[in-house]
């Protein structure tokens, strides 16, 4: 009797849970209730037809649960079919990791502030859209952060000192913006993009203790020495300077044997093409429309570049241009 009684219970069970599905949803109905007031701020767009009441919120299109606590912790949105503000209920889910708006031209407004509610975002990406404004000091309250991207936007002024505070920062992506005044420096990164945008001054010294993957600071109006970003034992491994205003003397840089990729095109920079630039496995060089003079060094990779990676300078000879005098 007890296991005929068992099975009858399980086989209600299952046919109550085939009947009415939210009694096996794993979705949060806090977080279910801020995203479906997501989609409605939206003006319920196509992108998101999928994210109906009555299904798992876990499965819905962009949306993503921690297989541990079913709380969602990442939310994506790529590719178009959103447009107005980033709705404030963005911040009421409180245990988002990763929060995306990729490709949206017709996103707008400024930068939610209620996104400094997310103590636990890791990555937060805004890039290729239409927000403007400033980049904002509250971002310096996530201190989860690991991956801050907010390129191909319409953000304006300086960059803020505050995104010092940010202890796990690696990777910043500012660039293509309209980003102004004084350069600075924060922070410990692996990858560090500001290009594309209006910064100015002199590059400072603080930035010799860069260790850093890529640094992209070209298309700016930085002045000054850059040499402080090179050094013989850094694991730097692409340097883009091209398009400032600065000048140094290219002779007294010492290279890492790591760098692959070095663009220093269109600056003021004298001296000569240093011996330490044949050491290593460089993939990619251009020094053109700078003040260089003196022979090019033989070996490595130099002579493998064609002619255009060195025209318009003071007075470089040897191949591939034509021979020394």
């Amino acid at each position: 009797m007890d296991l005929k009684l068992s099975t009858l219970l399980c086989l209600t069970l299952l046919f109550s849970t085939i009947l009415n599905p939210a009694l096996s949803e794993l979705c949060n109905p806090k977080d279910k209730k801020v995203l479906l007031q997501i989609k409605k701020a939206f003006n319920k767009p196509y992108i998101l037809s999928s994210w109906k009441p009555k299904r798992d919120c876990c499965d819905w299109y962009s949306v993503t649960c921690d297989s541990t606590t079913n709380r969602v912790n990442s939310l994506t949105l790529f590719s178009g079919g959103l447009s107005g503000q980033i709705p404030p209920q963005v911040g009421d889910l409180p245990y988002l990791e990763l929060l995306q708006f990729h490709k949206q031209p017709n996103l707008t407004g400024p930068i939610q502030p209620s996104i400094a509610k997310l103590k636990s975002l890791k990555l937060l990406r805004l890039s290729w859209t239409n927000i403007s404004g400033s980049v904002p000091d509250f971002l310096s309250q996530l201190k989860n952060l690991t991956f801050l991207e907010l390129s191909f936007n319409n953000l304006t002024g300086s960059i803020p000192s505050s995104l010092s505070q940010l202890p796990n920062l690696e990777v910043l992506h500012l660039d293509r913006n309209k980003l102004t005044g004084l350069f600075q420096i924060f922070g410990s990164f692996s990858a560090l993009y500001l290009s594309h945008n209006q910064l100015s001054g002199k590059i400072p010294t603080s930035l010799a203790k860069l260790d850093v993957s890529t640094i992209d600071f070209s298309r700016n109006k930085l002045e000054g020495d850059a040499s402080m970003l090179f050094g013989l034992n850094k694991t730097t491994q692409i340097v883009d300077l091209s398009r400032n205003l600065l000048e140094f003397d290219l002779s007294k840089v010492k290279f890492s044997k790591s760098l692959t990729s070095l663009d220093l095109n269109h600056n003021k920079i004298a001296g000569s093409i240093p011996v330490g630039l044949t050491q290593g496995d460089l993939q990619y060089l251009n020094v053109c429309y700078n003040r260089l003079c003196g022979q090019i060094p033989v070996g490595g990779k130099l002579q493998s570049f064609d002619s255009s990676t060195y025209f318009h300078n003071r007075c470089l000879c040897g191949a591939p241009l034509p021979s020394c005098k």
